[in-house]
């Protein structure tokens, strides 16, 4: 299965050079070189199911490891649809079904956590539609389950990924894609433990809400 998802990725990284233009910005001084030392990956300005064509980005030994390393929540009722749910489970054979609850789907996936595999997240936790809200015309905002995910990583590096979103190439609720168009994204790699001892040093009180602070500003400030 994981020779299958590495080669399907593969796939739609071809694809993705094919149908469309970009590069990614580097926001760090570390780049490619380390990205074999990352153990969480944040994605942020959730826009789009079709966001796996950000692959392209990736370097060949990263979408390996990505195929064979990475855990990732997604929500059960998107893993129940038919295809798009069908489709993730096989691009991504480490994704977990949570209930986007604080109960026992989610105390599942973080005790898969830990320094021997890639966590991946969209702390976001939904997708923003065209207007700028959430589905239930909520702003936009990042949850707290990214600072459980980093109480759990002590070492590795936590790669940024700051979409400039994809509404120009399927918003939600269309099906098919658009061809022809630029991708668009921020990178920044950070060591996890410098981060968190940088996030101890905010003034929000308790370390969720210091984490949340930081996300929240990271996607105003960073996204392209």
């Amino acid at each position: 299965m994981k020779l299958f998802s590495f080669l399907l990725m593969g796939g739609v990284k071809f694809l993705s050079h094919c149908f469309y233009r970009g590069r990614p910005n580097w926001l760090s001084e570390e780049q490619e070189a380390a990205l074999g030392e990352v153990r969480l990956v944040v994605f942020l300005n959730h826009t789009s199911l079709f966001e796996p064509l950000f692959i392209r980005f990736a370097p060949w030994s990263f979408v390996w490891n990505i195929a064979h390393k990475v855990i990732v929540p997604g929500a059960d009722v998107t893993l129940e649809r038919p295809l798009a749910g069908r489709v993730l489970k096989v691009l991504l054979p480490g994704v977990i079904p949570i209930t986007r609850k604080a109960d026992e789907s989610w105390e599942h996936f973080l005790s898969l956590v830990n320094g021997d595999v890639i966590t991946a997240i969209l702390p976001e936790g939904r997708m923003k539609r065209r207007n700028g809200l959430d589905k239930d015309g909520k702003p936009m905002s990042v949850r707290g389950g990214v600072a459980d995910i980093l109480e759990r990583l002590e070492q590795g590096k936590l790669l940024f990924v700051y979409s400039g979103g994809l509404h120009h190439i399927q918003c939600p609720g269309e099906r098919l894609p658009r061809v022809f168009r630029t991708l668009t994204a921020n990178l920044e790699i950070l060591d996890i433990a410098d981060y968190k001892r940088q996030i101890e040093q905010r003034h929000e009180s308790g370390f969720k809400a210091k984490v949340m602070g930081d996300m929240n500003h990271r996607l105003d400030a960073f996204v392209p």
